[in-house]
């Protein structure tokens, strides 16, 4: 009988119940959160879904030693997070990215182009403010580039600059690109007029599949040459695009932007959010974390729209460019883009600024690659 009992004993050591603090339960209840903003409303589910529940893995309390922890080398999930530390999987989805992406209105307009690199200095801004905080020059370059709004790039220069500060600065980056409409939109109201709003852009014009070819590897040199060190994001990025356009290669395009970055988002989405160990994440840095991405997020937003107002002073009528495309110079694509033709059409539905907000939009997944490539090169 006493033997049963001490079995007993034993088998109660090893249950979660045993090893549970309220961390552990308020990281469960933030999983659950993400899962529910996902599914019930629809808040980009293929990341906060896939976060929420590594977020419920990776806080299930265990007895120490049992090696199965995200953090306890040789273990299952430890083996697949590797992929998030030694930043195998943010080339790869920028692979799938650049297969899915079309630059037409980028090459077509390329005036828009400074709109994406405007919004670059909410990256900066972060940095410095991140810096009069009290983060070390690495850490402030990790946490700014959460400004991009680009989930994959954040992770890769986090990895690199700040690998223990990963873990929120990821759970940040790709929050705050989930609540895109949510912050977007008052700023962009709040920063332009009526008048500005109305502005009416001609249709761009219709590019040809030559240049949709010559695109993508005159830009990956271009950029490849001012910062070398952007080199695994923007050569994949463009890599993938190439795949998309040259018109030979449909299969390995259609692998890249389906399969391969299925998967990739999946295991990056899981691993992040079992990352995301209590004892780890609920910490005061986690919270400033937060407050700085939202920070960068807001200055990166308010600049490209303040930019395009500066340029309206220069331009003839006509030639203006309609502000509330000014917040798409972020590079959550095409989430950005969309808020900018909602809020368009809301004032005057014959207005349609997608085509006009996708040229800043995409120029800014370039510009958060070019950008973490110069903090990397400064910095690591």
């Amino acid at each position: 009988m006493e033997n049963i009992f001490e079995s007993l004993v034993q088998f109660w050591q090893y249950t979660g119940f045993a090893n549970m603090t309220w961390q552990h339960l308020v990281m469960i209840a933030i999983g659950i959160t993400f899962i529910t903003l996902g599914i019930v409303k629809e808040w980009e589910p293929l990341l906060l879904v896939p976060i929420g529940f590594g977020m419920i893995v990776g806080n299930i309390p265990m007895f120490p030693g049992l090696n199965i922890g995200v953090y306890e080398d040789g273990s299952v999930l430890n083996i697949l997070y590797q992929g998030v530390k030694q930043g195998w999987y943010p080339p790869l989805i920028f692979l799938g990215i650049g297969a899915m992406t079309d630059f037409s209105a980028l090459i077509s307009q390329p005036r828009l182009m400074i709109i994406g690199a405007a919004a670059q200095m909410g990256i900066f801004g972060a940095y410095l403010l991140a810096m009069a905080l009290g983060f070390a020059p690495n850490e402030a370059g990790a946490i700014g580039i959460i400004g991009g709004a680009d989930g994959p790039t954040a992770i890769f220069l986090s990895s690199k600059l700040a690998p223990d500060l990963m873990g929120a600065i990821a759970v940040c980056a790709y929050s705050y690109m989930a609540l895109v409409p949510v912050i977007q939109k008052p700023l962009m109201l709040m920063l332009t007029n009526q008048k500005e709003r109305l502005i009416e852009m001609p249709a761009p014009r219709v590019v040809s599949q030559k240049e949709k070819i010559i695109f993508p590897v005159i830009g990956f040199i271009c950029t490849a040459f001012i910062v070398p060190s952007g080199l695994p994001l923007l050569g994949m990025l463009f890599f993938g695009n190439l795949l998309k356009e040259s018109g030979v290669t449909r299969r390995l395009a259609e692998t890249a932007r389906g399969p391969l970055v299925d998967v990739v988002t999946t295991l990056i989405g899981l691993t992040v959010g079992a990352s995301t160990q209590a004892d780890k994440f609920l910490t005061g840095k986690s919270i400033k974390i937060f407050a700085l991405g939202l920070g960068s997020f807001v200055i990166a937003t308010c600049c490209g729209i303040l930019f395009v107002k500066f340029l309206n002073l220069f331009l003839k009528e006509g030639r203006k460019i309609n502000p509330l495309i000014g917040n798409a110079g972020v590079s959550a694509v095409p989430d950005s883009a969309r808020v900018s033709e909602t809020v368009g059409r809301e004032i005057n539905p014959k207005n349609h600024l997608l085509m006009h907000a996708m040229a800043p939009n995409v120029a800014g997944v370039i510009g958060s690659a070019v950008a973490a490539g110069i903090l990397l090169s400064f910095l690591g």
